[in-house]
Order: structure tokens, then C-alpha cells, then sequence
């Protein structure tokens, strides 16, 4: 049987670090991961997927990863059951990380927490400004940014012409 999953989004807030009895770390967050389609309305809607990590992976997500991180992760689904206080049965389905990646660099994300500066984060604000300041993918003042991978962007655009011989092309 096969269960794995990748996810690549954003956390809908820090990470919640906490410890068994036994002394093991774990931390669980929310991360909203962006459909590739559209509603009716033309806006594209996020789904919020429930994770949990486990061990020193935990305390190293809870001590670098912030509400708005860009993370990827691989794991695999569980499902699971208990009763609650008032007798009824509650069923939880979320991801179980093996391995968390962040996939953005500190400076763009203590850019991006500077921009939003107390309220909701628009994301596709955000990828417009970056795209305004760049020049495929580098920030003009940064030499050190990431790459602009936002689906709208164009990676041609505001570039300049590339000067290629005849004799450089291998068709």
C-alpha cells in the first residue's frame, strides 16, 4: 500500500510546540495550500490541512518556521478517533510529516512579516511587489533573493534581448 503525501504552502500560524510525558517534542500547525483552479468568481481558494511532526524535527520547525513560512513537507495521511467531553466520537484526518522543508529565505520572510505588519497577509499582493522589484527573480537591492515562482509571472518579462549566434544553437 502507498501513503505519501507533499504539500507545499504557507502556516496559518506558528507552530504549536508541545511534549508527551515521555519527553517527546511535538508540534502541530495548519498549512493553507492553494488549489490550481478557480470558483465561479475567479479567485482561487486554499485548503487548510491539518499536520503534525514529530521528535527534533518539531523543536526545529517550531524555532524557524513563523505564521506565513512557505514550507514543504512530505509524510502521510492517518486517520484517528476519540471521544470528547461530551461522549460523541471525533474523527481527525491530518498529515504526519517525516521531513519539512522551508522554502523561503530569513530575509523574505522578515520582509514579508514587516509588510503585512499586524493584519492578514495577501499573498498575491506580496508575489506583485516582489514581481515589481525584480528582474527574473532577483531583487534589484538583494543579490541573494529567491527566484520569483509565482504562477503569473512571466520569467521573460523585463528582461533584455539574449544575443545568441547561429553557431551556438545545437539545431
Amino acid at each position: 500500500m502507498i501513503n505519501n503525501v507533499v504539500l507545499v504552502g504557507r502556516l496559518t500560524r506558528d507552530p504549536d510546540l508541545r511534549y508527551t510525558s515521555n519527553g517527546s517534542a511535538v508540534a502541530t500547525f495548519t498549512l493553507a495550500v492553494n488549489r490550481n483552479f478557480t470558483n465561479q468568481s475567479g479567485e482561487r481558494e486554499a485548503d487548510f490541512v491539518n499536520c503534525v511532526i514529530w521528535r527534533k524535527s518539531a523543536e526545529t520547525l517550531a524555532n524557524y518556521a513563523k505564521k506565513g513560512t512557505l514550507l514543504g513537507v512530505t509524510g502521510r495521511i492517518q486517520t484517528r478517533n476519540y471521544e470528547n467531553q461530551q461522549g460523541q466520537k471525533v474523527y481527525v484526518t491530518e498529515v504526519v510529516c517525516e521531513n519539512f522543508q522551508l522554502l523561503e529565505s530569513r530575509n523574505a520572510s522578515e520582509q514579508r512579516s514587516q509588510q503585512s505588519a499586524g493584519g492578514f497577509n495577501d499573498f498575491s499582493q506580496q508575489g506583485q511587489q516582489t514581481q515589481q522589484q525584480s528582474s527574473f527573480g532577483k531583487s534589484q537591492n538583494q543579490g541573494n533573493s529567491m527566484p520569483n515562482f509565482d504562477r503569473d509571472s512571466d520569467p521573460f518579462g523585463g528582461s533584455e534581448q539574449i544575443d545568441i549566434s547561429d553557431d551556438d544553437l545545437p539545431f
